[in-house]
């Protein structure tokens, strides 16, 4: 970890030695696993390991499934069904893609929002956020790719709604939509092209997670004080850190153990919870469900999306400013987008002096209701878009662009913020000391 005093790996033997001078990969071996870390980490700093194993486990499980599933549009729900009845071990490899996905996205959201609680974004680490946010966007993509090869219902008509969006931006859309469907409508090129990128953007993700994890080491981990390690000295960085081996990979792995008795309940006894049963009806383009829901994970994002409709005066003023050009179906595209925008720009939004959310009790109010509000979207989301479903993802679409626009750059001025621990070794004391001392 730059600037972090710490012990580095010197190859002993002879033959650590020669491999160290062509290719020195048990040194970043040992550089990582012995990096210093802030000994005050609480236990929501074990969703990085989650996410590891859910990255590996979705390509491992993802390559399998991929040699017996058939893209084509004739063919793609048999094999689907050939995989869960005649592939040995296939309904399970099968399940644990389908589900590994929902833990994988349990674990982001928490991820993320442990980071806007504890300040983790603040500089110096707003490219370790922002290439966090680029992880999140292609994680959304490969999902939604992932959704639609099942060739179920939902698949079908959740590919049509989503790719009908781009077809809403002004004089370009249609080029784009058909682009991205390979024809005019969803059909078999679409079914390829989905298929093909589903499975490249994985190893996208693992690229930047590499980038990420890089990040993160070069700036050093963010940690419940939001205090920074202390560097004049080798003597008093280890007064504040441990290294990750073996105290945090023994905290990790019991932690990821815990996660994962859980997720084999899920995947053993209920697999089928989280899915949508239009989804085992072959996609019939000639009948359209009566409500079109996209998986949970989407959901907040796609409340967001229906609740800026043509009566909406925001929409309205929009509209009449840019001559039309923005309808309300654009509008509500941008919204979505700029949801997640915001929380990207999340760094340069929030103007605290003080980088935890520990020591800000005005802060704490705030967000407690972000985290309020983004279930609420998400309950809604899957609700019908009518009465009183469109006023509650409305008010709900609002306070969320609100808490970012509005409440963060404000705190930072009218808030009064306790003073935070001098040191992480203060904090850690107080803590866990032992009290005879």
């Amino acid at each position: 970890m730059a600037g972090i005093p710490h012990d580095h790996y010197e190859p002993k033997t002879g033959a650590e030695k020669w491999l160290h001078k062509r290719l020195p990969i048990v040194g970043l071996l040992y550089d990582t696993l012995m990096i210093p870390t802030p000994k005050n980490l609480n236990w929501m700093w074990i969703w990085g390991i989650v996410l590891t194993f859910c990255l590996v486990m979705q390509i491992a499980t993802g390559i399998v499934l991929a040699m017996h599933y058939t893209p084509h549009v004739d063919m793609a729900f048999a094999s689907v069904e050939h995989i869960m009845r005649n592939v040995n071990g296939g309904h399970m490899l099968r399940y644990l893609h389908q589900n590994g996905g929902s833990l994988f996205f349990v674990a982001v959201y928490l991820h993320i929002f442990r980071g806007l609680y504890y300040g983790s974004y603040k500089a110096p680490r707003e490219v370790t956020w922002i290439i966090g946010m680029l992880i999140y966007l292609a994680m959304m993509a490969t999902a939604f790719m992932g959704y639609v090869l099942p060739w179920g219902q939902m698949s079908f008509w959740g590919a049509t709604v989503i790719t009908g969006l781009f077809g809403a931006i002004p004089g370009v859309g249609e080029s784009i939509q058909t682009w991205l469907l390979g024809g005019p409508a969803v059909d078999n090129a679409t079914l390829n092209r989905f298929f093909s990128l589903h499975y490249l953007l994985p190893f996208v993700i693992v690229a930047l997670v590499a980038i990420h994890i890089w990040a993160f080491h070069t700036t050093g981990n963010s940690n419940p004080t939001g205090v920074e390690v202390r560097r004049a000295s080798k003597a008093e960085a280890q007064k504040d850190t441990l290294p990750f081996w073996p105290y945090f990979v023994m905290k990790d792995l019991f932690a990821l153990a815990v996660i994962l008795v859980v997720f084999f309940a899920i995947v053993g006894f209920m697999p089928n919870y989280l899915g949508h049963p239009d989804n085992y009806i072959e996609a019939n383009p000639l009948v359209t469900p009566s409500h079109i829901v996209p998986e949970w994970y989407f959901l907040p994002f796609y409340a967001i999306l229906r609740a800026f409709t043509a009566d909406v005066w925001v929409v309205q003023l929009v509209q009449f400013v840019t001559f039309g050009i923005v309808d309300a179906k654009f509008f509500g595209v941008l919204a979505m987008f700029g949801a997640i925008a915001v929380m990207a720009l999340a760094p340069w939004l929030d103007t605290s002096s003080v980088r935890s959310g520990r020591y800000r009790p005005m802060f704490k109010m705030w967000f407690y209701l972000l985290c309020i509000d983004f279930m609420v979207l998400m309950w809604v989301g899957a609700r019908p878009a009518e009465f009183p479903y469109d006023w509650i993802s409305l008010i709900a679409s609002a306070y969320w662009f609100a808490y970012f626009l509005v409440i963060l750059p404000l705190l930072g001025v009218i808030e009064k913020p306790e003073a935070p621990p001098a040191t992480i070794e203060e904090d850690f004391k107080s803590h866990y000391a032992d009290p005879a001392e």
